[in-house]
């Protein structure tokens, strides 16, 4: 998926340091770091609680903005801004997982350190290949497939998409001011969703 115009005039504000750019930036992509956070945790076997959830998160958006907002000016628009984010966050919160395990995990909870050692593995990797970026995508894509009806589209619309309130409402045939409140509604489900064990 290209990079939409929506997000491709997003990033040049964010990296120009815009006044309210970057407040627009997290407004539009927490949903997603919130998934990833939530996913990458669940797939090792880590219990985060809401606390952990949020400093992962928090730590997330910090790696974005060091350095000038160095990781968002190497993005090339190869695919989606989403799917890019998507690959940047879950190496930051594998990375961040396994440094935060006990050293000695393995004589405290077997299944933990196993999910450890899958951590270590993933983080080692040499860098996303296109099977990766293509699960990741589809890891998003799953998530918003267990919303109800419109929620879903709207979410798939805003946040893979990359289409503005007033292009959902006009393609959508909604009120513009309700597709916040369907956005809000809709994350709240998807970390519910996120939240249950699968399998």
């Amino acid at each position: 998926m290209a990079l939409s115009e929506i997000d491709r005039l997003l990033l040049a504000r964010c990296v120009r340091r815009e006044p309210g750019a970057w407040e627009d930036f997290v407004d539009r992509f927490i949903g997603l770091v919130i998934h990833v956070v939530d996913h990458s945790a669940r797939s090792r076997s880590v219990r985060l609680t809401p606390a952990d959830r949020d400093d992962l998160v928090a730590e997330v958006f910090l790696r974005l903005v060091e350095r000038d907002m160095a990781v968002l000016r190497h993005f090339r628009g190869q695919s989606s801004l989403a799917t890019y984010l998507t690959v940047v966050a879950r190496r930051i919160v594998v990375k961040q997982i396994v440094a935060h395990l006990p050293r000695n995990a393995h004589d405290q909870d077997p299944q933990r350190s196993a999910a450890g050692g899958n951590a270590v593995a993933a983080a080692q990797a040499a860098g996303p290949t296109v099977e990766e970026r293509m699960a990741n995508a589809d890891e998003v894509n799953r998530l918003i497939e267990s919303l109800a009806g419109p929620d879903a589209e709207v979410v798939r619309l805003y946040h893979l998409d990359g289409h503005s309130y007033q292009e959902i409402s006009r393609r959508m045939g909604l009120p513009e001011n309700s597709v916040g409140p369907i956005l809000s509604r809709a994350r709240a489900q998807m970390r519910q969703t996120a939240n249950q064990p699968t399998g």
